[in-house]
């Protein structure tokens, strides 16, 4: 897949570490320039940013949180004017704040809500009038597995990710006619920092669960995600596809 993205500008949030690192290499491997967007941890994105450029791509960092809608304003206005319009989105930054739901407060219902969906929703409709200009895009958001089943004290996360299904197909409808494609990718457990320090008691009752028997790569949803932006997925649009071992077979 080298080169197929050539002179395609992407976006991708949360970039600065785990599956949205590994999406930011995977598209500059394939030929995109790329905007990592990071809230926290300035290092970690300037990582990311130099090893695309090592490539010879063009990246930047750009700080923002999504759920602030001035902010991502701000965010896509900086990229827009160092790159020129956004083709790729990448919809990735998420946080959590796990908690039973008869213990979790509104505040951190909200919280979550503001940036995992509505975060990504106002991204998506801040990047959207100049890609529309360019009748050429692919919008892609990174929901979760927790968002097809349900998860046990994640209330808050699970109804954020299952939102993002309705969002990709409406969306999908509506921008057809501007040639730009909407999908979904659902990981499953995956193998990022925040899944190393698990106990190995814990991490084993999970993998017992997976027909494959593993977590998946970073690099594995990555590539699900490099190849929906791709040309070859032009004719693919308002679907999700999981990247989960098996889990719901």
């Amino acid at each position: 897949m080298a080169a197929e993205l050539a002179g395609k500008v992407a976006l991708v949030t949360g970039g600065s570490r785990g599956i949205g690192r590994a999406i930011a290499v995977a598209l500059a491997e394939a030929g995109a320039d790329v905007a990592v967007n990071y809230t926290s941890k300035p290092d970690a994105a300037a990582e990311v940013v130099k090893q695309i450029t090592s490539m010879g791509r063009k990246s930047k960092a750009y700080k923002a949180n999504v759920g602030s809608l001035d902010e991502v304003k701000a965010m896509v206005a900086g990229v827009e004017a160092d790159f020129g319009p956004i083709q790729i989105l990448v919809n990735n930054a998420g946080i959590n704040r796990d908690r039973t739901f008869m213990k979790m407060t509104p505040e951190a219902f909200k919280e979550v809500i503001d940036v995992n969906l509505t975060g990504a929703a106002m991204v998506t409709h801040c990047v959207l009038p100049k890609m529309t200009e360019t009748n050429w895009g692919r919008v892609i958001f990174i929901s979760s597995v927790n968002g097809e089943q349900g998860s046990f004290g994640q209330a808050n996360y699970s109804a954020a990710k299952a939102g993002m299904f309705g969002l990709a197909k409406s969306l999908a409808r509506e921008l057809s006619r501007k040639n730009i494609t909407v999908n979904c990718v659902a990981p499953g457990f995956t193998a990022t920092d925040m899944t190393a320090g698990m106990p190995p008691e814990v991490l084993e009752k999970i993998l017992a669960t997976i027909p494959l028997g593993r977590q998946a790569k970073a690099e594995e949803v990555a590539h699900c995600v490099t190849f929906l932006a791709s040309p070859q997925a032009a004719y693919i649009t308002g679907e999700t596809i999981s990247v989960n071992g098996g889990l719901r077979m």
